[in-house]
């Protein structure tokens, strides 16, 4: 199978690298200066075990591909906010024998958050759902890094909205080869659920910097706790963090790489390159989202959101917000919501019958 990743960043870039290092084919799809750069040198792909150069086809547009082949697989790895132009672009594209891309090559959705497989599978006849756990850099142009040891990280596969196949095992199997573990389930959605819910930290480390002081790991188990309670009103269930620590067990280990400290997770990282979008309404959105649908408050989620797409739209320095100044404006929110509750309560008191 010839793997076609596109966005070649954090993740797409280090499975892309990790690919071609055991010998499959690989495209990437890139855009900008980063685009650019691995034109040019390679794309550098550092991991614990040393830094390669890969010389490998890159392109910005599905047309500079030409026809596609029918053993190709679409890897999707960009950011959710970018799904919907990314799949326009690839779902219609001919394949070699017949149909085009939409309706006959898999593609597998590797994003933090649970909306891209339902925005492909209204382009893409074969969805497979990936839920990644892969601590990965991409902050300078042409090169990514992963710190996982001695695998590079777990990407659970499925396809969506359940079930497995053969393709999916093949996928795997091509994934173990590649120092990348790949479990096959049936239910990934619920293996994405739960890393929702860990992401849900990505906003505050993305605004004012690590998870390192009492006070965030606090906020961000208020803002779990919402999503927890979300979750359970909506009846989706997601894997529990017990779960997902007994399945990396002592399998991964972090390493540091020699000049290539990592920062933070890919909202951090948006925010570091300046590209002017995060993906805060795919995280802490989707809590917002569920709780507005089934009546739930997430004061302390909508607040992330709104403050992490300020970040990004005004292109402000990652971590610059004092954690003092965030739990300022989640309180704040905290009050309105419970006003609003309030005036509920009394409206609902004034209408019954005397």
């Amino acid at each position: 199978m010839r793997y076609i990743i596109i966005g070649a960043g954090a993740i797409g870039g280090t499975v892309g690298g990790r690919l071609a290092e055991s010998g499959h084919d690989v495209v990437l799809v890139a855009r900008g200066a980063h685009y650019e750069a691995v034109r040019e040198r390679g794309l550098r792909v550092r991991t614990s075990d040393g830094t390669r150069e890969h010389r490998l086809p890159v392109i910005q547009t599905p047309a500079e591909l030409g026809e596609l082949r029918p053993d190709d697989v679409l890897f999707l790895a960009v950011k959710t906010q970018d799904c919907e132009a990314a799949l326009d672009a690839w779902s219609g594209r001919p394949v070699a024998g017949g149909g085009t891309a939409g309706e006959v090559l898999p593609l597998v959705c590797a994003q933090n958050g649970v909306e891209s497989e339902r925005i492909a599978l209204r382009r893409f006849r074969r969805v497979y759902g990936m839920c990644v756990w892969l601590p990965a850099t991409h902050v300078e142009p042409g090169s990514v890094s992963a710190a996982g040891a001695p695998y590079t990280g777990i990407l659970h596969i499925g396809r969506y909205p359940k079930g497995t196949d053969d393709t999916a095992r093949l996928v795997a199997a091509d994934l173990e080869k590649s120092k990348l573990l790949a479990p096959v389930v049936a239910d990934v959605m619920r293996w994405k659920y739960g890393k929702l819910l860990s992401n849900l930290a990505n906003a505050i480390e993305a605004v004012t910097g690590p998870l390192s002081g009492d006070e965030a790991v606090a906020l961000y188990r208020r803002a779990r706790a919402e999503g927890e309670a979300v979750l359970a009103a909506a009846g989706i269930e997601a894997v529990s963090e017990q779960e997902q620590k007994e399945t990396r067990g002592d399998r991964i280990r972090l390493e540091p790489l020699d000049g290539s400290e990592r920062g933070g997770g890919s909202s951090w990282q948006s925010l570091s390159r300046g590209t002017g979008t995060i993906e805060a309404d795919y995280l802490n959105g989707e809590i917002t989202l569920l709780g507005r649908l089934h009546g739930v408050p997430t004061p302390v989620n909508a607040t992330l959101q709104s403050v992490a797409n300020a970040f990004a739209r005004e292109r402000r320095a990652a971590g610059s917000m004092p954690v003092a100044e965030l739990l300022g404006l989640v309180a704040q929110a905290e009050e309105r919501a419970g006003q609003r509750a309030g005036d509920r309560a009394g409206d609902r008191a004034q209408e019954r019958p005397s």
